[in-house]
């Protein structure tokens, strides 16, 4: 399974963006998706899951900003729009795949995006 981020840059607090993750393999109807953030210098962190049947999950700093989604029929691909952006937002941003179970944790992921960065200035 190979997993491609895309759509990070810069972009001043308040401004959004949205990110895209691509994958390959003919069974992604059925993977846990995810996307975590990591912060400069600190550990990465879980932003938010979807899984093959649309459910999902948020932490709670991305609740009522971001929103996560998929399109299993034409891109195989998640998205992550990120709305309302702050400086703490900084940092890059992971897709991250499993089995199709819901987990909050990076240890819960099999397959993982080389990451794209995302900057957000004050």
């Amino acid at each position: 399974v190979r997993l491609v981020e895309s759509g990070g840059g810069l972009v001043q607090s308040g401004d959004s963006l949205r990110l895209s993750c691509t994958a390959s393999g003919d069974t992604f109807t059925t993977y846990g998706m995810a996307w975590f953030h990591q912060a400069p210098g600190k550990e990465r962190e879980f932003v938010a899951v979807v899984l093959g049947s649309g459910a999902t999950a948020y932490a709670d700093s991305a609740k009522d900003r971001f929103t996560i989604s998929r399109d299993n029929a034409n891109k195989n691909a998640i998205y992550l729009q990120m709305n309302s952006l702050k400086p703490e937002d900084t940092g890059d941003y992971y897709c991250a795949g499993n089995w199709g179970h819901l987990s909050r944790t990076a240890n819960g992921y099999s397959y993982w995006g080389q990451g794209t960065q995302v900057t957000v200035s004050s």
